[in-house]
């Protein structure tokens, strides 16, 4: 499904937050706390958007890690940032990372997370490959609260992810898209899961009036 939502992923992402994602990025960037000449890993990068601003924040000495299981999304990725010279792609499962123990700084997911077949696996496999000290950091969707603004929410989702699918030929991946939450925990539940998965200080902050959400745990 991905490899097929690839060359129009960027262009939805845009239009379906109403060019809000790039703000969001950069927040999960100054979250992550890297310094100049750092080691990040990102995560289900996709198109690389996120590894690219994590490039940015370790510098020409630093090195980035993007890793994806989809072979389409990192075609798109290396032609956007494949001249980079700090920064590597490469295809990979979330749950099995092909990188070693203790080996960055810090790791990124974006909007990934609820696409895992077990999120508290997924944190667990970032932490390991993250050095004592380093960061975790999650940028995802959530359910808005109050509960009513939550269902108004939820129920617009539901709705417009697919019509705007539709308007690129993609119907059926954004039909799934707003399904991708269902039974997703909330803010307060993620974070927990977090910690069972060994981080410690976690927090998150809300952001969209709690729309989307960015967790971070630290790896003791």
């Amino acid at each position: 499904m991905f490899d097929s939502i690839a060359p129009v992923y960027d262009r939805m992402n845009t239009l379906m937050t109403a060019g809000l994602d790039g703000r969001w990025r950069r927040a999960a960037v100054r979250m992550a706390k890297l310094s100049r000449g750092d080691a990040a890993l990102d995560v289900a990068c996709g198109t690389g958007k996120l590894t690219a601003a994590l490039a940015g924040a370790v510098g020409p000495a630093g090195r980035v890690v993007g890793v994806d299981l989809s072979s389409a999304m990192l075609v798109e990725a290396r032609r956007a940032f494949g001249e980079l010279a700090n920064v590597e792609f490469r295809i990979g499962d979330a749950l099995a990372l092909p990188v070693d123990e203790g080996s960055f700084d810090a790791a990124t997911i974006a909007f990934g997370l609820r696409n895992l077949a077990s999120f508290e696996d997924g944190f667990r496999e970032m932490a390991r490959v993250v050095r004592s000290g380093g960061r975790v950091v999650c940028l995802e969707l959530s359910v808005p609260r109050p509960r009513v603004a939550g269902r108004i929410y939820t129920a617009g989702f539901r709705a417009t992810a697919p019509i705007m699918g539709t308007l690129f030929r993609r119907r059926a991946a954004y039909s799934y898209l707003p399904h991708s939450l269902d039974g997703f925990p909330a803010a307060e539940e993620l974070a927990e899961t977090m910690k069972r998965a060994g981080l410690v200080d976690v927090g998150f902050r809300r952001l969209a009036l709690g729309a989307v959400a960015i967790h971070v745990g630290v790896v003791a």
